[in-house]
């Protein structure tokens, strides 16, 4: 638009009859392929450009194509008045698959986003009542959250279809969660997060706290190996040996998890979680099927609590 000099697009100027003679479908075609950002900075041209601008041609076709199939998914009907409404309300998450997800798009790009909740998740030992413990949170969209009590081995995966993604689009995956006062163990060892996709892995390591924690002293479990997972269930075969409370002592804090290993840090969003990426990947076509992303910390027998894990955030890299 800045390109364009006022006197082609302003009535009197020497260029009226350019633009401003064309039909206002014209408009809204050309107006339809820049982006939303675009077309509401259109509106401010003049008259002819606004009736395009807002007109539900230019804005349906920001909307993802699949839009009616996402929100026959959906727990509460939504009402709008127009496209740019309902693409305006969609920019705030709204709850799917009997609230067990949730969808937005991105405001700038109208990009694809999801968050997996912590149902959705498949968490080792997750449904243990003495690790894991599942609760309502006052700051949750979700009904309810996962807190860890207590485990030595943790092990986090989340896994989207990229069928449902937006196509030709760089996506990040975040884990949303929150550690209560009484958390130990999220800061040392720290923990392995991987985003892998057909052939393709991305792998690094992220601290889930970076405070310096009071730590108690525990003994390194019998059980070292990865525990085998009975089919349909996030239990393993074999129980640990070693109690929680068991005593050795381990170091506070290393600022470093091996020489010279980049670690990542979590972020506080502007709704109170906090996040940590867990790697980012591309989704061409959507054909590639599912995306696996997964946080864990299996290798230092420590044992760890005060983990509240809202869910798993996949949405397009700024």
């Amino acid at each position: 638009m800045d390109g364009v000099s006022n006197d082609v697009i302003e009535v009197g100027g020497s260029g009226v009859g350019h633009i401003l003679r064309l039909p206002e479908e014209c408009i809204s075609h050309t107006i339809a392929l820049t982006s939303p950002r675009d077309a509401c900075r259109s509106e401010a041209v003049c008259v002819a450009f606004r009736a395009a601008a807002v007109s539900d041609s230019v804005w349906n076709r920001f909307l993802p194509h699949d839009i009616l199939e996402v929100l026959s998914r959906c727990n509460n009907r939504i009402e709008f008045a127009s496209m740019k409404h309902l693409y305006f309300q969609l920019c705030e998450p709204i709850l799917i698959d009997d609230g067990k997800m949730s969808f937005w798009l991105d405001r700038e790009k109208g990009s694809k986003c999801f968050m997996l909740s912590a149902r959705e998740l498949f968490i080792v030992w997750g449904n243990t009542p003495h690790y894991w413990t599942w609760r309502s949170h006052p700051e949750s969209r979700f009904l309810e959250v996962a807190e860890l009590l207590n485990v030595c081995w943790l092990e986090i995966h989340g896994r989207i279809d990229t069928s449902i993604l937006s196509r030709r689009t760089q996506y990040a995956a975040y884990l949303v969660f929150k550690s209560t006062e009484r958390s130990i163990g999220l800061s040392h060892p720290s923990q392995e997060v991987s985003v892998t996709l057909g052939a393709y892995i991305s792998k690094s390591t992220v601290r889930l706290h970076q405070a310096e924690e009071a730590i108690a002293p525990m003994r390194r479990p019998i059980l070292r190996r990865r525990p085998l997972v009975r089919e349909h269930s996030d239990e393993p075969l074999e129980q640990p040996l070693a109690d929680a409370h068991d005593g050795e002592a381990v170091p506070r804090n290393p600022r470093l998890a091996g020489e010279g290993e980049t670690v990542g840090m979590p972020f506080r969003r502007r709704d109170g979680w906090m996040e940590v990426l867990l790697g980012e990947f591309y989704n061409e076509n959507g054909e590639d099927g599912e995306v696996d992303m997964s946080l864990k910390e299996v290798r230092g027998g420590r044992w760890k609590r005060g983990l509240i894990v809202l869910g798993i955030e996949v949405r397009p890299c700024k």
